[in-house]
């Protein structure tokens, strides 16, 4: 990391919506078909069982996460941070932020899957302690195999670094 960058974190509004969904398409969906329209984003933010987070720069939302809840596990939907703000701490703060979230919900387990050839994804989440659990292949549009990761939160960062 070469600038940590301490931004604040704000619950997603629905007027964020269509700026998640058009982040999404460029910085994840990219060569797919748009899953992440406005409107499924916008229905995470209302949901109960979902939490949408932003790191936001003044006005620019410079990271977002979005997180689904189940009773003991909870699935990591997307993460995204502007390419001008990586590399500063956020996409790490993002996620630290809502496995606390889940701890106090009583979750145990977080998953999520990234494209088996995005290694960069792939290294950040192993620094965070996820381990693979499988591959399904051609997951993405039938285009790219998915690596399915998970991490059980009721161990302790440093037992995961163990």
């Amino acid at each position: 990391m070469s600038v940590m960058l301490d931004l604040p974190f704000k619950l997603a509004v629905p007027e964020d919506a269509d700026f998640i969904a058009r982040m999404s398409r460029r910085l994840i969906e990219k060569d797919l078909p748009q899953s992440w329209t406005t409107k499924r984003v916008a229905n995470h933010i209302r949901s109960a069982n979902s939490t949408v987070v932003t790191a936001r720069d003044g006005d620019i939302i410079a990271g977002f996460a979005v997180m689904h809840f189940a009773d003991d596990s909870a699935h990591l939907n997307l993460l995204a941070v502007e390419p001008v703000y990586r590399r500063c701490g956020i996409g790490r703060a993002l996620v630290k932020w809502l496995e606390e979230s889940a701890r106090v919900a009583g979750v145990q387990f977080v998953s999520l899957e990234v494209r088996s050839s995005n290694h960069r994804a792939l290294r950040f989440y192993a620094e965070l302690g996820y381990r693979e659990t499988g591959v399904i292949p051609r997951y993405y549009s039938g285009v790219d195999d998915a690596t399915l990761l998970a991490r059980d939160l009721r161990v302790t960062d440093m037992q995961n670094a163990g």
